[in-house]
């Protein structure tokens, strides 16, 4: 965005240093058409929401692409369904070439569909989010999430800082979320408009018209039900006797607002047969901000008072997390573990840096006694080490394999 830089930046670029077509998808409103904007002069771009760029590249997209073969890209690309296929021909054309194309679009079920069929192998996804709390403080390193992708040891934990006053801007972050447009006119009267008519076009357009037979006025009560569970563990059962619907159709919805950005869908852990393992999955709104609006929070004291205040600053975190490993192209799956007597693990990971769990506390100080289901986690699982992010004023060495690191310092 104008005068906010993204850590994608140097991602998108690499991307293209190996493939000959990226395709960057994300939320409405999250910055895909800004980032576009950081290609190089050189770089032809199309947007399929106007009409005369519509009409060019629909006209004929096989002839289009053999016109215009190199770098090229093409916004809002889930418009044009037809084009994927025209993408294949023209990147198998000459397929040892890379750099040639970038698309953005917001998930649909077009979209998914043709990267997974007609473009595999030809392409990189790069999912872009809004802003995380590093970026709009102007900082791109997103450190914690290289600690993790490099398996950096304790040690190279306990060395994180944080910089001085981070702990207000941090909760400022909080409250507000990370759409880069409300940030950019950091106006509360315009961030309540925006964030309205925001919903209003999630809902009257994208939903329309990717699901044209929905029930919109089940889809809308779904919405802002949303903001009650978000952060629970999700019975599709109570969700569907609430909104009086079926549970395939329950289950529907959670895959449409997953699908389309707004809802995290967090599988549960489940490794040990043995073990009364919870296996109903998790969920968060993906942006706080959003949360807040839906829940009418006005002030950072209102969501203070809120039984919501501990899932959504649980959900922020896991967010910040997610997104930094995805801005460093780090690869890895994601998890909650409950078991049946209660231990839970609010955040697992897995890649090829191994198995780190994470707990996730707002509070200051933290006892080994909240920290059991971690501390159970790490033994049985022979993990590494594990991470708690709080609140403290400096990086603290639990156990040997067990560092508090307070979020300021995730920077």
């Amino acid at each position: 965005m104008l005068g906010m830089d993204r850590a994608y930046q140097k991602l998108l670029f690499e991307l293209l240093d190996f493939f000959p077509c990226v395709a960057v998808v994300g939320v409405r409103q999250c910055g895909k058409t800004t980032l576009l904007q950081h290609l190089p002069s050189s770089w032809q771009l199309f947007d399929l929401e106007k009409a005369s760029d519509f009409e060019i590249i629909s006209r004929d997209p096989d002839l289009f692409l053999r016109l215009q073969p190199h770098q090229v890209a093409i916004d809002e690309a889930q418009l044009l369904p037809e084009l994927f296929a025209s993408l294949r021909v023209a990147i198998d054309a000459d397929r040892n070439t890379v750099g040639r194309f970038v698309i953005t679009g917001y998930s649909s079920p077009d979209l998914i569909s043709a990267i997974s069929e007609s473009l595999a192998g030809r392409i990189a996804i790069l999912e872009l989010a809004p802003f995380t709390f590093g970026e709009t403080q102007g900082v791109l390193t997103a450190k914690l999430a290289g600690l993790i992708g490099n398996r950096a040891p304790v040690e190279d934990y306990q060395a994180l800082t944080a910089a001085p006053g981070t702990l207000q801007t941090q909760h400022d972050y909080w409250f507000r979320g990370g759409y880069p447009e409300p940030w950019l006119r950091n106006n509360p009267r315009f961030t309540k408009l925006w964030m309205q008519n925001y919903i209003q076009t999630y809902l009257n357009r994208d939903i329309l018209q990717l699901f044209p037979g929905l029930n919109r006025q089940k889809f809308k009560l779904f919405l802002q039900m949303l903001s009650n569970v978000s952060g629970t563990i999700i019975n599709y059962s109570n969700i569907a006797r609430a909104l009086g619907t079926s549970q395939p159709t329950a289950r529907e919805y959670f895959q449409i607002a997953h699908g389309t950005f707004i809802w995290r869908h967090i599988p549960a852990f489940d490794r040990d047969a043995g073990k009364r393992i919870v296996k109903h999955p998790k969920g968060y709104l993906r942006d706080s901000g959003l949360l807040h609006f839906l829940l009418h929070l006005q002030h950072l004291n209102d969501i203070l008072a809120h039984p919501v205040m501990g899932n959504s600053w649980e959900g922020m975190v896991i967010e910040e997390i997610l997104r930094g490993l995805n801005g460093l192209g780090i690869a890895y799956d994601y998890y909650h573990y409950r078991t049946g007597g209660g231990a839970e693990v609010d955040l697992v990971l897995e890649g090829d840096f191994g198995l780190l769990p994470i707990e996730i506390k707002y509070s200051q100080k933290v006892s080994l006694r909240e920290l059991r289901g971690i501390r159970d986690f790490i033994k049985e699982y022979d993990c590494r080490c594990g991470i708690v992010i709080n609140n403290d004023e400096r990086v603290n060495l639990y156990e040997s394999n067990l560092v508090g690191i307070p979020f300021a310092c995730c920077l």
